[in-house]
Formats: C-alpha cells, sequence, structure tokens
C-alpha cells in the first residue's frame, strides 16, 4: 500500500464531517510524504496522562471539551529530538505511518503518543497497490457512500536548532488487516496486510480525549462492507512505495 492519501474535495465537507472550519486554501488534493496537508485536534500542548491528572479543570465550566481545530502540517513525521533540517527531510517519508503495536513503543512515536498528542487526518481516500495483476495496480479506497474518512493519526512540533522555525508533522497510524475481507489483496506477497485505522464518527472526540492508556482501544479495522475500492485511473502513473507500516 503507497503512503498517498486524498485530501477532502469540498470544503464544506470540513464543517459537515468534522465541525472545523475550513482551511483559507485547500491544498493539494493527492498528499505524499513531506507534502502540506491537516489534521485535528483538540489542543496543540501534549501532555502525559500523569500531567493531565495534575492539570484536571476542578469546576464544571473549565471541564467542557475545547472544540477540535484544524492544523496546517506535513505528512511524515519530524521527531522532536531530530537534529538537522537535512535529516528531518530525510526521516519524514519512513515516517508517514506507523502500525498500531508500534506507536508505543517506536522511538520516533513514543512521546507524541504518551503525550498525548493524537489526531484526526481527514481524508477522502487513499490509495493501495493491489498486488494481484502483473504490474501493482493503483487503487484507491473509500467509503462506500462517499462521506469522507477520519483516519488516527499521531503528530508532532520539531524546532529547527538553526532559525527556531517549527515543523508540525503528523503520521497515520495503521491496523492488521490480514483477515479484512477487502484490504487482504493489496499488500506484496508475503507482507503483513495493513490499512489505516478509520475511526468511526461518533468516537472522534473519544479519540482525542483518551488517555494513552486507553487509546489503542479505538485502533480497529474498518468493516469491509463500508469500503469501496476502484482502480486509479491514470496513465503512467507509478506505484507508490510499499510503506503503510
Amino acid at each position: 500500500m503507497s503512503t498517498q492519501f486524498e485530501s477532502l474535495k469540498d470544503a464544506e465537507l470540513f464543517r459537515s464531517a468534522f465541525r472545523v472550519e475550513p482551511p483559507a486554501e485547500p491544498g493539494e488534493r493527492q498528499v505524499t510524504p513531506r507534502k502540506p496537508s491537516f489534521f485535528i485536534t483538540r489542543t496543540l500542548t501534549g501532555a502525559s496522562d500523569a500531567e493531565r491528572a495534575a492539570q484536571a479543570p476542578r469546576d464544571e465550566e473549565a471541564k467542557a471539551a475545547p472544540e477540535r481545530m484544524l492544523v496546517p502540517a506535513q505528512f511524515g513525521l519530524v521527531p522532536n529530538w531530530v537534529k538537522s533540517a537535512s535529516d528531518a527531510r530525510l526521516r519524514a517519508p519512513k515516517l508517514a505511518n506507523v502500525k498500531s503495536d508500534l506507536v508505543s513503543t517506536g522511538t520516533a512515536f513514543r512521546d507524541a503518543w504518551l503525550n498525548n498528542q493524537r489526531c484526526i487526518v481527514p481524508m477522502m481516500a487513499f490509495i493501495a497497490n493491489d498486488h494481484r495483476p502483473s504490474k501493482p495496480l493503483p487503487t484507491r479506497i473509500a467509503r462506500v457512500d462517499g462521506l469522507p474518512m477520519g483516519a488516527a493519526g499521531v503528530w508532532a512540533r520539531w524546532l529547527d536548532p538553526e532559525d527556531g522555525s517549527q515543523l508540525l508533522s503528523f503520521a497515520i497510524i495503521t491496523v492488521n488487516a490480514n483477515a479484512h475481507a477487502l484490504m487482504n489483496r493489496y499488500p506484496a506477497p508475503g507482507a503483513e496486510k495493513l490499512m489505516p485505522a478509520i475511526l468511526n464518527e461518533g468516537a472522534y472526540d473519544a479519540w482525542l480525549n483518551a488517555r494513552a492508556s486507553q487509546a489503542k482501544e479505538f485502533l480497529r479495522a474498518y468493516p469491509a462492507q463500508k469500503l469501496l475500492a476502484n482502480p486509479v485511473e491514470k496513465k503512467g502513473r507509478k506505484p507508490g512505495p510499499e510503506s503503510w507500516m
């Protein structure tokens, strides 16, 4: 499966599907690693479970959950400990996604997970390579009803040590799809079958608000009967790298 997804086709979908204000500029339709995109979260201040408990609000008004926000960011995570811009550019394509069983332990993602830096990545579809033909065939995976999907992700903030500039970035979390009726046909032979962890709409706020110790409960394979696969009709397009891992 290639690290490519399709951004929302209509600005109004940001409001109707995710309850966030649309961006002033729509951005690129096809998003690949190191390209600008967006994620949705409630706050850009990360805090561990213990820190969140210590900062817990003490009155009902303060307990009201903050509104969701749409954040411009790069697809392909850059960990906060990266030392240089050149290293950041090299790492981002390799850190565009992370398996659910590694997101809390992998060196590049652990800090974001433990600090509850979770997000929702809005998309119309994602692209997977069908390896059943003689050549990999890029295939568009979307919802049957044509509505947007919200994929689970983690975000990070990186500060360039040379000029102090800030880069926000994110990675999409994937789940095992070995038993998935649709997605089990796409990875290369012998490779683990994976798909983005697509969240149920009713779980968006719970995913963003959950403690790190509980958040993995939301990471499940999306039902095959709710997804539709169609080959990408574009001459000369080369399939992307196998990197939904």
